[in-house]
């Protein structure tokens, strides 16, 4: 059956990686769109995640955003309704000891690299990821600012990642209690500051961030 939309499923040669830049997004006719978006660039603790999605175009999904955008509650739900009914979907993530020696902006390409691969992509597909840098990959690629707000996949991608990297991060608060990971998701608040002047660093602090350098 085929579904109107703008998933159109065709054949066609191998792409070459490629990347432009763009801001306003229209969605082109003849490609699979997988989008890919990244979660925890920005703590100074656990990994960095990534996530792939393809969507189903004869199963709309409501209410899809930039998941900095939505409530807990409401990227869990919209998490468990993207693993149910889109195309296909891959989470993957660079440890700690991946961002610190690669640096954040390399680990986060890593991880988006990972999750794409995992999916397989097919010939004629797009690679669309968030913000103004894409990962090295044999398929054509698009960097879109804002794309978290303005690609369904990329929204996908982005619940699917934070939603993923939230729940590891309260395993990891079972570990190390007294630095709040629960709370902050190791951001840099107050409370976890402060928690690191008083009992120093961990293991899955990322030593290459200043805060944790000055403690190391």
């Amino acid at each position: 059956m085929h579904c109107p939309g703008h998933l159109i499923w065709l054949t066609g040669n191998s792409e070459i990686a490629t990347s432009d830049v763009v801001r306003v997004w229209i969605y082109p006719e003849g490609k699979a769109i997988y989008g890919v978006d990244e979660a925890g660039r920005g703590p100074l603790a656990g990994p960095v995640y990534a996530a792939c999605v393809v969507l189903d175009s004869c199963h709309v999904i409501n209410g899809l955003a930039d998941s900095k955008q939505l409530s807990e509650k409401r990227r869990t739900s919209l998490a468990g309704q993207i693993k149910q009914y889109a195309r296909a979907w891959a989470i993957a993530s660079a440890s700690v000891e991946e961002i610190d020696r690669l640096n954040i902006l390399q680990a986060s390409m890593l991880a988006m690299r990972r999750a794409v691969i995992e999916l397989m992509p097919v010939s004629n597909s797009l690679i669309v990821v968030d913000g103004t840098h894409v990962p090295q990959l044999d398929y054509e690629v698009q960097a879109v600012i804002r794309g978290d707000s303005l690609v369904a996949e990329i929204s996908a991608a982005s619940i699917l990642a934070k939603t993923a990297r939230d729940a590891e991060m309260l395993r990891l608060h079972e570990i190390y209690p007294i630095y709040g990971f629960d709370r902050h998701k190791g951001y840099p608040t107050k409370a976890h500051l402060e928690a690191i002047r008083l009992h120093g660093i961990t293991a899955i602090h990322r030593k290459s961030f200043a805060p944790c350098v000055l403690r190391n």
